[in-house]
């Protein structure tokens, strides 16, 4: 079984403020910071250091080679990474003292993805293999539709949240790895079970993790339901806590470990990950994981 990521690749700016910017206000920063970004990059980073073997897809600018640098230095397989003669995208991220954040996208490379370069990525990959997808390139309709036909397992992370999204072949989905936000644009319920419950009445081949930031995730199967609570951690910078919370669920996927097991496991690598600053560097190892003695919040 092979995992491909087709997903973005940012350039992130990192600005640390006292609050976030209201309108009208011009806020000096305490520091700016340039890391390594974009949703598909952070999953891929998350992914391997989680033990997965993975392959990245996705597009960058000539300002942004030290992405896929970025990416093989974290054993990522990126030959399917292209080049392209466009500015590679940009977050540009406020985090506030609490370590809370904001994001505004530029999608650059991530929005030139086109059919004919997804087909030639998707071909090298077979029935049973993963394919882990969120919204911030472009070609989503195209590329869930061959992975389909080609009989992958398609993991989808609906963020950002918008019309895109909504205009998917959602029956085509294998698994919904996504937040409280995301669950009520889709269903229309803003309750956790609800949301849960109404995701598997229209999507009954589908399997549904639902992330609730301190409240843990729950997990939905058919009749199925299992729920994880969050750990006890300083929190210094969310930024990555959703992408890690994914990659190492997914790669427990791979392994195929118990989902009770693999949904503890992402918790926790979350729970590690809110407690460092910046985004794939904050991502922890797997025996950082398994070895810390985190509490279970009550």
């Amino acid at each position: 079984m092979k995992i491909l990521n087709f997903g973005s690749l940012n350039i992130d700016w990192v600005y640390n403020v006292d609050h976030f910017v209201k309108p009208g206000e011009t806020l000096s920063a305490i520091s700016v910071e340039r890391f390594c970004g974009g949703k598909g990059l952070n999953q891929s980073v998350a992914l391997s250091k989680a033990g997965a073997s993975v392959f990245h897809a996705g597009g960058i600018g000539s300002d942004g080679v030290f992405l896929k640098e970025r990416l093989e230095e974290s054993h990522v397989d990126a030959r399917f990474v292209k080049e392209l003669e466009v500015p590679t995208g940009n977050a540009f991220i406020q985090v506030d003292k609490t370590g809370q954040n904001c994001i505004i996208l530029f999608g650059g490379a991530n929005q030139e993805i086109t059919k004919d370069y997804a087909e030639e990525v998707i071909k090298n990959f077979e029935r049973g293999d993963i394919l882990v997808l969120q919204n911030e390139i472009s070609a989503l309709n195209e590329i869930v539709d061959m992975a389909y036909e080609r009989g992958m397992q398609i993991v989808l992370n609906p963020s950002p949240m918008n019309e895109k999204v909504l205009a998917l072949d959602l029956e085509k989905i294998t698994y919904f790895i996504m937040n409280e936000i995301e669950g009520e644009a889709i269903t229309g319920n803003k309750n956790p079970e609800e949301i849960l419950d109404s995701m598997i009445k229209q999507y009954p081949h589908s399997k549904v993790i639902l992330t609730l930031g301190d409240k843990g995730s729950r997990y939905a199967e058919g009749a199925v339901r299992l729920a994880c609570g969050s750990y006890e951690v300083e929190v210094v910078d969310t930024t990555s806590a959703g992408d890690t919370f994914t990659g190492y669920f997914i790669s427990a996927l791979a392994e195929k470990m118990e989902i009770s097991r693999a949904l503890e496991r992402a918790s926790k690598a979350a729970a590690l990950a809110v407690s460092v600053k910046g985004a794939s560097n904050s991502i922890p190892l797997p025996e950082q994981v398994d070895s810390c003695k985190l509490i279970l919040k009550k």
